[in-house]
């Protein structure tokens, strides 16, 4: 296990190892922390704050994501637009005492459990089946046609890929950051995603049908 001293960002939401993230940095000690993460390895670390919980008040062991900034749009007054991209978690150790008006951590590497990829496979081919599913019947009702996003290759990270373009709860979203077991996560957004499957395929035919004849379908009871 390593550690590592990392500036830290309380935020209200969740970061993924590979997923992309659009922030508005406003907050003059955080336009301060960009600046600096620039001027360095342009790397800070995203830790999920719950409501009603304080940023110094994340207990130890917190998990976060490391955000590394892929490209930044500076303002005129200051504020930044900026993508960043999850690359490995951490789990909170303490805060640090720091000179700077941001949050600075001493964190630890935080690692999956040991699965041969082998096992992982068939829960991956899942997966990518029913997000396939699931993302053509949704574009099909938006009449978006648009191409679904790419997935990656490596199954530890689909579920985090996958989780980060669909609609999950916060609190859903660092429970499965804080899972060590990438078969337990596919199994988790497998549940998440099945149910949802044929509901949405048939609202999706019908839009086509309704579409293609110029009226409002009639199902049959």
């Amino acid at each position: 296990m390593t550690s590592r001293r990392l500036p830290l960002f309380p935020l209200p939401l969740v970061l993924f190892p590979g997923a992309p993230l659009p922030l508005h940095i406003f907050e003059p000690r955080y336009r301060i922390m960009l600046a600096d993460c620039l001027e360095g390895d342009r790397e800070f670390g995203i830790a999920f704050r719950p409501d009603g919980v304080a940023e110094r008040d994340l207990p130890t062991g917190h998990v976060g994501c490391v955000a590394r900034v892929e490209s930044t749009e500076l303002l005129p007054d200051g504020r930044s637009n900026v993508i960043v991209r999850g690359t490995d978690r951490f789990a909170l150790d303490r805060y640090l005492e720091s000179t700077r008006p941001y949050h600075v951590a001493e964190t630890s590497s935080y690692d999956d459990a040991d699965e041969p990829p082998l096992t992982l496979a068939p829960g991956a081919a899942r997966v990518r089946e029913l997000f396939t599913r699931v993302g053509t019947a949704a574009r099909t009702l938006q009449d978006d046609p648009d191409a679904l996003p790419l997935l990656p290759d490596d199954p530890t990270l689909l579920a985090f890929a996958v989780a980060a373009l669909i609609d999950m709860d916060a609190p859903a979203r660092q429970r499965l950051l804080t899972s060590r077991s990438p078969s337990g996560r596919l199994r988790d957004i497998e549940l998440l995603l099945s149910p949802a499957v044929d509901s949405l395929e048939r609202r999706a035919t019908v839009h086509v049908r309704a579409k293609s004849n110029g009226h409002g379908p009639h199902p049959s009871a």
